[in-house]
């Protein structure tokens, strides 16, 4: 029996709601090819026995999965990676090569969320990170190619959300699995007129230029759609991803124009409210204050990570002194 936080969506793609803050905010994705099986991003620790409920479910074993994907070490989509991978005894653990190191020793990694949410708040959310051997970790290279049994999966890295970043190409329904570079869409954002999706840019390493062209490199594949980390499937990417480009451009500007206010984060966040409000009004949803509460823990997060980005010096640099 399928439990009622996983939902099929065909093809042997199974999505796997975490559990995490609230229901269908983020998803993990149990892909399954000839018998075999990975995971794409896993949630946080307390999501394990979640995912590991939908193994069972499909009439899998634990050893019949081959890898697990994160798209990013974000805790939200890598958190339980290492939890997850002590019940996998045949699983490699497949992560873009910056990110690699932060899974198998994931001291700065807690400690850096600790910095963004405060050390009582990562307890209660993530708990205690648990370290992946080295030997069973796997740098994703870009355009790399892993199959489960006759199904093919390939790597590609996208930069601008996190330098670390990757998609998932899946051959077989022509789907990608994107992780936060194409956006979110929770489901409470799709009308009649289809999903909005909203860019999202947290600490810490939020780029501009990069994120287009991850975006644009993602449209260019011919989809027929993608799964989103947050949350669930959409079609129509091309349309879809002009608006998430606009939205970097837009983001960008909101903050080089408050770059020198004294309280810019509460000015950028003002300026992120207002935003999302002329986007959720233009999709003619009806609740706007709903949405905009909603929304509110992603204003927060990502007024901070346009700060940290207006804080690098690349940035804050004439553009005539920038490097080539």
């Amino acid at each position: 029996m399928i439990p009622p936080f996983v939902e099929p969506l065909g093809d042997d793609i199974f999505v796997i709601d975490t559990g995490f803050g609230r229901p269908r905010s983020v998803a993990s994705y149990l892909v399954v090819g000839s018998g075999r099986a990975a995971y794409i991003d896993t949630g946080h620790n307390f999501a394990v026995p979640r995912l590991l409920m939908a193994l069972d479910a499909v009439g899998l074993s634990r050893d019949a999965v081959d890898w697990v994907i994160p798209t990013h070490v974000h805790l939200d989509h890598a958190g339980g990676a290492g939890a997850l991978m002590q019940q996998l005894p045949v699983a490699q653990l497949l992560v873009h090569p910056r990110g690699a190191p932060h899974l198998i020793d994931p001291g700065a990694l807690q400690a850096g969320a600790t910095a963004v949410y405060g050390a009582e708040e990562v307890a209660r959310c993530y708990g205690d990170l648990v370290p992946v051997p080295a030997a069973r970790v796997t740098p994703a290279t870009d355009g790399m190619t892993i199959t489960l049994g006759t199904r093919k999966l390939e790597c590609t890295h996208t930069p601008g959300h996190a330098r670390h970043h990757i998609c998932v190409w899946d051959e077989r329904t022509r789907r990608w699995f994107t992780g936060d570079t194409f956006g979110l869409s929770y489901p409470e954002l799709t009308n009649h007129n289809g999903p909005l999706v909203l860019l999202t840019t947290p600490p810490v390493q939020f780029d501009p230029e990069p994120f287009k062209q991850s975006i644009a490199r993602l449209i260019a594949r011919d989809a027929s759609g993608a799964c989103l980390t947050h949350y669930g499937p959409i079609a129509d990417l091309p349309r879809l991803g002009r608006q998430l480009i606009e939205q970097v451009d837009e983001l960008a500007a909101l903050g080089l124009k408050h770059r020198d206010n004294a309280d810019r984060l509460a000015t950028l966040k003002t300026g992120l409210r207002q935003i999302y409000q002329r986007r959720v009004q233009a999709h003619g949803l009806a609740d706007v204050d709903g949405m905009l509460a909603l929304l509110a823990l992603d204003v927060e997060l990502n007024a901070q990570g346009l700060s940290v980005w207006l804080d690098r010096s690349e940035v804050t640099r004439p553009a005539h002194k920038r490097a080539s």
